[in-house]
């Protein structure tokens, strides 16, 4: 198991709607030592084109709510994988087959992960 950082109080604003929208997993990379374009990237599972589209746009309508722009977006209609570039965060939205196919994880396994699951805890807690 690679290291592992907490989740910092502003990443969580990023998570929820992934989380609102039952993603199948949601991992999240500090890279801030190893770039300089981006601090932490978010890799987000889902099980169809259609739910991978799905997170996608609840994404950038929760963040534009917030007064989140992004700086870039991509591959959003095509549903395989999306990209939203917020500057100090990037999402990357895959279907099951894109995502193990591009490896994002893999191409950084250097990166400390950032430990989600108490904030996945709280999330489903007050789902229910």
């Amino acid at each position: 198991m690679k290291n592992r950082v907490a989740i910092n109080d502003n990443l969580k604003k990023y998570l929820i709607p992934a989380f609102e929208r039952k993603a199948k997993s949601i991992i999240a990379i500090d890279v801030q030592k190893f770039t300089s374009y981006t601090d932490t990237l978010v890799i987000i599972e889902g099980n169809s084109q259609r739910q991978v589209t799905s997170i996608a746009q609840h994404v950038i309508k929760s963040l534009k709510g917030l007064k989140l722009k992004t700086l870039g977006v991509e591959g959003v209609k095509e549903g395989e994988w999306a990209l939203l570039d917020y500057g100090e965060v990037i999402i990357h939205v895959f279907e099951s087959e894109k995502k193990s196919f591009y490896d994002i994880e893999g191409l950084w396994a250097d990166a400390p992960r950032i430990d989600l699951s108490e904030f996945k805890k709280e999330f489903e807690a007050k789902e229910n």
